[in-house]
């Protein structure tokens, strides 16, 4: 859906609900891997202003810092190289004084708070492999002028392309050793293989370390989802240059930046039981207590099991975070031995909170954004419950009454 192109043609309120549908997102192609530069390089080539970004890094008060950007040719792949120019400096910082630049200098609060994130998230990593407090920690390599300008470049340059949301493919890392402020280790550098704990990680024999803790710390704190490119509709693609040639591949990490429904394709986990001696009311209480755990939505299914017994399959739909608290809950409540679980695709609408005016008073609910038509209002059922009893009132009244208050023209 180009919004660029129809908006002449439609009225305002259909502008509001084609913004509130659509997402702005940036995949990052790590076939690569991914470090400061390379980000940089690729959202320069994807459309982001050079000249703003300059003037952000340069408000930070690093002594002749600037980014400089030329194409370059990687195994016959175009791509743009960005590379920090600045004078040489003697002193390592610590997360206190990189904050304290992010503070002084004239960036917008979403560019700074995502930089003081990505510092942090770094911060955290460097602490816990050196066994030392945050506050503590000296930043060597990620503390000097050029990793400052690539954090906070980054920081810009998603702003200045409006990204919304981040998605990454999985992540090589590349193999043998690599020098850093401490000796010679093994790739992935400690900082970085701590900082990919819960990302996808793919195997790569390329002799070369592909993915930097700064690029490892982007991902880390940025990225919603690893895997497979999402369904969306491409906009711009860059690619971005690192600084070494690679023998077999084009050393180039590649952005795509497209729009997706807000109500995107979701993974989540189904876990399933089947009960045949426990009573209702503990079902009842197994429900109840399945929500508390965090569960998405929860039902049950009438069924036939052995012996021709009727029972009741127990299911709860979660996040992945949530199976060991929804599992502990059905072993816990109900005298099931055994569950099982897989992972399914829950496709949402995009939806937010929303209020209309009945001539009984306020009724909160829902508002979602279908994809081919006017937003539509769903009334909460506690709300509509309590004018009800309160005025002794048909429930079915005032939902009637919640739906016909509602003017599409009013989100």
């Amino acid at each position: 859906m180009n919004r660029s192109r129809i908006r002449p043609l439609l009225t305002k309120p259909a502008i509001r609900v084609i913004d509130a549908y659509m997402t702005r997102l940036a995949y990052f192609d790590c076939a690569s891997g991914i470090s400061g530069d390379m980000t940089l390089g690729a959202l320069v080539d994807a459309g982001a202003d050079l000249t703003a970004m300059n003037r952000a890094i340069g408000s930070l008060g690093l002594p002749g810092c600037r980014l400089v950007a030329r194409e370059v040719k990687k195994h016959a792949l175009r791509a743009t190289q960005v590379t920090v120019q600045y004078e040489q400096e003697h002193q390592h910082r610590h997360l206190g004084d990189i904050l304290a630049l992010l503070d002084g200098a004239d960036l917008s609060g979403r560019q700074r708070q995502t930089a003081r994130r990505i510092f942090t998230r770094l911060a955290e990593a460097e602490a816990k492999v050196h066994g030392v407090a945050v506050e503590k920690v000296h930043f060597h390599e990620v503390g000097a002028a050029d990793s400052i300008a690539d954090v906070v470049g980054t920081a810009v340059g998603l702003d200045l392309l409006d990204v919304e949301r981040v998605a990454a493919s999985a992540v090589p890392t590349g193999c043998g050793r690599v020098r850093i402020a401490h000796g010679e280790v093994s790739i992935p550098a400690p900082a970085t293989a701590e900082l990919l704990c819960g990302v996808p990680v793919v195997e790569s024999h390329v002799g070369a370390e592909l993915t930097t803790p700064t690029g490892a710390a982007i991902l880390a704190v940025l990225a919603e989802r690893f895997g497979p490119m999402p369904s969306m509709t491409l906009r711009r693609v860059g690619y971005g240059a690192g600084q070494a040639d690679l023998p077999e591949q084009a050393n180039v990490l590649r952005l795509i930046l497209g729009e997706v429904a807000h109500g995107d394709a979701e993974d989540v986990c189904l876990v399933e039981t089947n009960l045949d001696d426990t009573t209702g009311e503990m079902i009842g209480y197994a429900v109840s207590r399945l929500w508390q755990a965090g569960a998405l939505d929860v039902f049950t299914t009438a069924i036939q099991m052995k012996k021709n017994r009727p029972g009741v399959t127990l299911s709860a739909l979660c996040r992945a975070a949530d199976v060991p608290a929804v599992e502990a809950v059905l072993f816990r409540e109900t005298s099931t031995m055994g569950v099982r679980r897989w992972p399914v695709v829950r496709q949402v609408l995009a939806r937010k909170p929303h209020r209309v005016a009945t001539r009984w008073g306020e009724v909160e609910g829902k508002v979602g954004f279908p994809p081919d038509g006017p937003p539509r209002f769903s009334p909460e059922f506690e709300s509509c419950r309590r004018i009800a009893a309160e005025l002794d009132l048909p429930l079915r009244e005032v939902y009637d009454a919640a739906h016909e208050a509602f003017d599409p023209r009013s989100v």
